[in-house]
């Protein structure tokens, strides 16, 4: 990060609220590394969010004030959300929950909103009616929305937003723990004299882990068998372990783990087959790995990752299974993979940049503000 900025002599500090709701992976770890960075600026900082995510995150750790609110949209939390809105300059509400919720708490305060959607909803019928409500509400009620991917960005000019903007975030690099880590990995998960195949995140039906193992399936006559192992908890558990035990699959699904970036480091390739992600955090942290990544040619993944990946369609097994048969096959092209891979996340703005955009956006609000 820069150098600390105090406000000029005689303004008072910025005073910004970041607001989260459920809190996906790549939106909580957002949220922490903008609060940080705001904080060494000089901006005082109150994070709002189920208390859960402060224990795993630690917001209140990078200087700033946590105000611990539920995810609930009933009145008591939409009145302490409103209380801890009160003072402040601008309200920064990260994600579809969180900004409804907000725009709520806001209702009669003349107080600038930001809203960035991390991603997208997924569900059909009178849910997903009721989800394109909760976009518009949420993109109306909003100064500006900060998109993490084009596809967004139009998202929420669709929804009716005044003002939305490109805004691809930054997350920490991942930190790999020396001293012989990933054998170590590679051990634990029964990989030694094998290839190990990663996926990594919640065991939820728009992430494609039905296809994934139809994919490992067809994979199975590879000599040696690939190892697949799926890091991650959710309501799809059980039937994903029944088709595993049911088709005699070289799986595993291991839970939720605090040493993920050990075992995705020590990977011979990651998979991502999900139905829409927007800047994926697994993405980032295999190419920042230098892990060759297989993964679905959907949402904002493309502009994410360039052409240091092998893209393949959603819900093709087939495809699934070639391009990942074909990169165990090819030492060489993963180390093309590899490379590319760093080339592709150094050209990817830094927690620095990301926040300094956000300030900007900050600034250029409350300046209005001001002169209205």
């Amino acid at each position: 990060m820069s150098s600390t900025q105090v406000p000029p002599y005689g303004r008072s500090p910025l005073r910004a609220v970041q607001v989260l709701g459920g809190g996906s992976a790549g939106g909580s770890a957002h949220v922490r590394s903008v609060s940080a960075g705001l904080v060494e600026r000089g901006v005082h900082v109150t994070v709002c969010a189920p208390v859960e995510l402060e224990r795993a995150y630690g917001f209140s750790g990078t200087g700033a004030h946590f105000v611990p609110v539920p995810r609930r949209s009933d009145p008591a939390s939409v009145t302490a959300l409103r209380a801890a809105c009160l003072r402040a300059d601008v309200v920064h509400a990260h994600g579809l929950n969180a900004a409804v919720r907000t725009s709520l708490a806001l209702s009669g305060l003349r107080l600038p909103l930001v809203v960035t959607w991390h991603t997208r909803p997924h569900a059909e019928g009178a849910r997903g009616r009721l989800l394109r409500l909760m976009e518009r509400r949420a993109a109306r009620a909003a100064a500006v929305v900060l998109g993490t991917s084009s596809e967004l960005v139009d998202r929420a000019r669709s929804r009716g937003a005044r003002d939305a903007r490109l805004a691809p975030v930054a997350v920490p690099a991942p930190r790999v723990a020396a001293g012989g880590a990933e054998s170590k990995a590679r051990a634990e998960m029964g990989a030694v004299g094998r290839p190990l195949v990663m996926a990594v995140g919640s065991l939820v039906p728009h992430h494609g882990y039905g296809t994934l193992l139809d994919a490992a399936r067809l994979w199975q006559h590879l000599d040696p068998v690939p190892l697949l192992v799926i890091a991650g908890e959710g309501v799809e558990r059980a039937v994903l372990q029944s088709r595993i035990e049911a088709d005699a699959l070289a799986v595993r699904l291991i839970g939720s783990r605090d040493d993920v970036t050990e075992l995705l480091a020590s990977a011979d390739v990651a998979v991502l087959c999900s139905r829409w992600e927007a800047r994926s955090l697994v993405a980032q942290e295999a190419l920042r790995l230098g892990v060759p990544l297989v993964a679905t040619a959907v949402g904002g993944v493309p502009e994410l990752v360039g052409d240091a990946a092998e893209l393949v369609p959603y819900g093709d097994p087939g495809a699934l299974a070639a391009r990942v048969s074909a990169l165990l096959a090819d030492p060489a092209r993963r180390d093309e993979l590899a490379h590319a891979g760093l080339a592709q996340a150094a050209s990817w703005p830094t927690e620095d940049e990301t926040v300094a955009q956000v300030l900007s956006v900050y600034d250029e609000l409350t300046q209005s503000a001001t002169d209205g």
